[in-house]
């Protein structure tokens, strides 16, 4: 059987097409096999299908030789949480985050939350997946279920595995470590800090409504003053109000008027597995993520003097001038998040954030989290008495940034060839960290290839010249889509 819903940093495929039961359930059985895993936590968010497939790959861990710890409907960090906390070999997320509502996939870690990606172990297990036997699997899979399944798994209206003989088997348990997790989220922040502040919290219909509500709970109990508003709250794989992906500008206004409305301090809006949140100021604007990771790492310096950050190096100048003036020591790292983990693992780094609003902290296993970062611009609101809006718009005005322009081609490297001939041979610095990364003093650029379909995307910046960054952007963009 082949398998192409394997990608380069985590497992991602259209319905039937690329991912269904069986496969979920072979992967399974070649996690648990490829790490002779003992014990292994998993998780679903809550699009319709996370649930029998994560059935499915449950049943495929147990037969692989693991027991299962399930955690019901999660988060993704909550899976790095506890496979951390829990000591266990490994822990799977079915998540498809923001990809479209026909598609689901996984997110896989080791012991220590450590990723598993395409050069650290995750095409091994797709081999190992494509190589079991079709019959011996369908069999395996039909003594799970009751005995009817077929190649259409969970569309046919039934999930391969029975719950019900899933939940009776005593290598399966489940378990909560939400106290846990919540008791480490606020160890980022004093409650001392805090004055009374008033947050919109837009889920997008995800994972993260449980958590906020979870949250409010314990804060009421430390006695930090937070009021949440709650915009598109309740869990709903069907995604009445559209798949939550605010990076999208489309997806916004329903957090920028609730901020207005409500007269609040902040709005916070997360995609579908919240391993990236997204913030609003006060007057509702969406802050740039980019100058979210120089906030971010402003936090951590006032916290811990010296303190090595991470940043990707799409763009960069107002990150390490902010690391640089508050004493700390920033280091580039590639794009994507194996890359950045596996950095700060070898520095030892306190955070490591990217513009694409992935952030990375040290005591959180190295992993990425959704609900850290709000929580520590939440403290720096208070602590510097200053709005959101001013806390970044010095920043913009010193290193304005285009934002990631993506242009889909039909021939990327034949692009990035044409800006190199045209921009190299003057050029104060040419960088090939991650793309090609070209400085000519006052402005700068980033041109890199996805790693998924035929896109480049741009990235350009420039010191206190908006007018210069807009022009060397639109000049940039007319020789790439030439």
């Amino acid at each position: 059987m082949q398998i192409s819903c394997f990608k380069a940093y985590d497992i991602r495929g259209k319905l039937v097409e690329q991912l269904d039961e069986n496969v979920a359930y072979r992967i399974g059985r070649a996690f648990a096999e490829y790490l002779s895993a003992k014990r292994v936590v998993v998780g679903g968010d809550v699009r319709l299908t996370s649930e029998p497939l994560k059935l499915a790959l449950s049943a495929g861990l147990i037969d692989g030789g693991a027991d299962v710890i399930d955690l019901g409907m999660t988060g993704t960090e909550e899976i790095y949480f506890a496979t951390q906390h829990l000591g266990v070999d490994g822990g799977i997320e079915v998540t498809a985050s923001h990809n479209p509502i026909d598609y689901n996939g996984m997110k896989l870690v080791k012991t220590g939350s450590q990723p598993i990606s395409g050069d650290s172990g995750l095409f091994a297990i797709r081999d190992m997946a494509q190589a079991f036997d079709d019959d011996e699997t369908l069999s395996q899979l039909q003594n799970w279920g009751n005995g009817s399944w077929n190649t259409n798994g969970f569309l046919t209206g039934a999930s391969a595995v029975s719950k019900d003989k899933l939940e009776a088997h005593q290598q399966y348990s489940k378990q909560s470590c939400m106290v846990a997790y919540l008791e480490h989220l606020l160890t980022y922040v004093d409650a001392n800090n805090f004055k009374p502040l008033k947050l919109v919290v837009n889920a997008g219909n995800g994972a993260a409504g449980p958590v906020i509500d979870e949250m409010e709970s314990t804060l009421n109990q430390v006695g930090l003053p937070i009021e949440f508003v709650r915009v598109n709250h309740e869990p709903d794989g069907s995604f009445p109000n559209g798949i939550p992906n605010p990076l999208l500008v489309e997806n916004r206004a329903d957090t920028e008027q609730a901020v207005i409305e409500h007269k609040a301090d902040m709005g916070i809006a997360w995609d579908g597995d919240f391993d990236r949140c997204f913030l609003f100021d006060e007057r509702g604007d969406f802050v740039e993520g980019y100058y979210i990771v120089g906030l971010l790492a402003q936090a951590f310096l006032d916290k811990e003097r010296g303190a090595k950050i991470i940043y990707d190096p799409r763009v960069f100048w107002n990150t390490e001038d902010i690391v640089s003036a508050a004493g700390g020591q920033p280091i580039m790292s590639k794009t994507g998040h194996a890359f950045i983990k596996e950095r700060m693992r070898a520095e030892n780094a306190a955070y490591g954030g990217e513009m694409s609003a992935h952030h990375y902290f040290r005591d959180f296993a190295y992993c990425d989290s959704g609900m850290i970062p709000w929580l520590l611009v939440a403290e720096l609101i208070c602590t510097k008495a200053k709005p959101l809006s001013e806390l970044v718009s010095d920043r913009i005005q010193a290193y304005p940034s285009s934002g990631e322009i993506n242009s889909l081609l039909d021939d990327p490297d034949a692009a990035i060839e044409r800006i190199l001939k045209q921009y190299e041979s003057e050029a104060v610095s040419v960088d090939y960290t991650d793309g090609i990364g070209i400085d000519y003093g006052q402005w700068r650029f980033n041109l890199r290839k996805s790693n998924t379909e035929p896109v480049i995307r741009l990235n350009v910046e420039s010191k206190a010249d908006v007018a210069l960054m807009q022009e060397k952007t639109t000049e940039l963009l007319e020789l790439i889509r030439a």
